[in-house]
């Protein structure tokens, strides 16, 4: 490691999760629907089933299809050449009276799909069916019968959305309870798919709990090979039984039609969005106030942990539950609230759907042991409302822990170039070698060290200090990364042999 004129050179690798939760909306509170709900697991005695029609003939009346239209403006006055008059005599658009100089309105029209949960009309569909519409239009199944809606309220953070129209004695669905759900069940998607008309397909579950896909903030997808196309969005996935057991919301493809891989909102976290809207106007989801990411084989080595169960605390934030209940950096959670805590992205979800101000109780491992707490959460701000969270870089192999990158003292100037705040300790990151194990990890440029096996960097200094006390085939690292804190672990190179 060689000193640079205000650099220095060192190394390091990377990894990051975060967690707090939400999404909020503003709706008009009401009533709340009387839903049908039938929470009992299905029969699974592996009798032959010849046909399906009598389900489909009692749950195909509760799917609709939804119109949507919106007005787009266009006018061509906004580019930047007509603001020269020549140009615009040439093209006709002068004088404040003359009928081209006026924006011109056109209609854009989608159609997506819809589920009816109550008998006086409430709808749910999907968020980016209905987004931004100005008109929405409800068909029943026989096409015959169509009603305005209006959207009671959307959360972009799962993709529900909520539709009323005024009508009674309707045909509503009857809720599952999607916990039951299980792989290999038979599953039925309904909806109006490219606009051919209701539509039925068959399949079975391919997986659960699938939270990586980056569709929406808040995931905890069904997977299904039954076929979901363009205008199946917001329709109902079904079990054998004729229960609503999820919302059809995303595919996989290269096409932008079916190849066998459709994901669909579970109907409790359904249920839960659509309860919260209408009773409260918005969804409030619960805020721990930890910051975390996913326990991946090297941080597991690292930490000494069992297993690469939990989710790693890798900074508490300030004056939140988490502080206050007593909750510390390189906390390991393991269990929330009785719930064993699969991964980072599991703990997100489950503190998401747990109402602000209940009273939870958190296990975890601290340095080897476990340790329960208590804390009561709050409510997750506005400005953390959107938040995704990242998953996990690469785990960094190179020939050379201590190589390719390079630090210097956090100072006035670079402060304000990161927006690094000013209490924040440590050695600034400048730049990183592409070919070093650190780059290959995830570390950046303006990235903050601010530990080094658990010591505390106060300055380059103490970076280049500690790095050359870095013994074995690894080193841990605590980095400063555009406002969280996260753990990263270098490996050596392994070999080839």
């Amino acid at each position: 490691m060689n000193a640079g004129r205000s650099n220095r050179s060192l190394v390091v690798a990377a990894v990051w999760l975060a967690v707090g939760c939400g999404g909020s909306l503003g709706a008009l509170a009401a009533a709340e629907p009387k839903i049908q709900l039938d929470s009992a697991p299905m029969s699974r005695d592996g009798k032959t089933l010849n046909s399906f029609a009598p389900v489909i003939g009692k749950v195909a009346p509760s799917v609709v299809t939804i119109y949507t239209t919106t007005i787009i403006k266009d006018d061509l006055r906004r580019f930047p050449m007509f603001e020269d008059p020549m140009w615009r005599r040439f093209f006709g658009f002068e004088g404040e009276n003359n009928p081209r100089s006026r924006p011109r309105q056109r209609k854009e029209q989608n159609l997506g799909s819809g589920v009816i949960v109550s008998a006086d009309g409430y709808i749910l569909s999907n968020n980016h069916v209905v987004e931004g519409a100005d008109e929405l239009k409800v068909a029943l199944v026989d096409g015959k019968e169509q009603y305005s809606a209006k959207i009671i309220g959307g959360d972009p953070q799962t993709d529900i959305a909520v539709l009323k129209i005024e009508a009674q004695n309707l045909p509503a669905v009857t809720l599952a309870d999607s916990d039951h759900v299980q792989v290999g069940d038979i599953v039925l998607a309904l909806g109006n798919p490219f606009g051919v008309g209701q539509t039925v397909t068959m399949g079975i579950v391919s997986g659960l709990g699938r939270r990586t896909m980056d569709i929406v903030d808040y995931e905890d997808f069904i997977q299904t090979d039954a076929s979901i196309n363009p205008g199946n969005s917001g329709g109902a996935l079904v079990d054998a039984q004729g229960r609503l057991v999820g919302i059809n919301t995303a595919i996989l493809s290269r096409t932008g039609g079916s190849l066998g891989v459709g994901f669909a909102v579970p109907v409790n976290m359904v249920r839960n969005v659509m309860q919260q809207i209408i009773r409260n106007g918005k969804v409030a989801r619960g805020y721990l106030g930890v910051l975390i990411q996913p326990v991946t084989p090297q941080l597991q080595k690292e930490f000494k942990l069992p297993d690469q169960g939990g989710a790693l605390v890798g900074e508490v934030t300030a004056k939140s539950p988490a502080t206050e209940a007593g909750i510390k950096d390189g906390d390991v959670i393991t269990e929330f609230n009785g719930k064993k805590v699969n991964d980072s992205r599991h703990l997100r979800l489950m503190v998401s759907q747990t109402p602000p101000k209940t009273k939870v109780t958190l296990k975890l491992l601290r340095d080897g042991k476990e340790k329960s707490f208590t804390a009561t959460l709050g409510e997750l701000p506005t400005d953390l409302a959107s938040g995704k969270v990242p998953g996990p870089a690469g785990s960094g192999e190179a020939s050379d822990l201590l190589d390719g990158v390079e630090v210097a003292d956090l100072d006035t100037r670079t402060r304000r170039q990161f927006d690094i705040r000013p209490e924040l300790e440590g050695a600034l990151v400048t730049k990183v070698d592409e070919e070093s194990p650190a780059y290959t990890a995830g570390l950046r440029a303006g990235d903050v060290i601010v530990e080094i096996n658990h010591e505390k960097v106060k300055g380059a200094d103490d970076a280049i200090e500690f790095s050359k006390k870095v013994k074995g085939k690894s080193v841990l690292l605590r980095v400063w990364t555009k406002g969280a804190r996260r753990y990263v672990v270098v490996e050596e190179e392994k070999k080839a042999k």
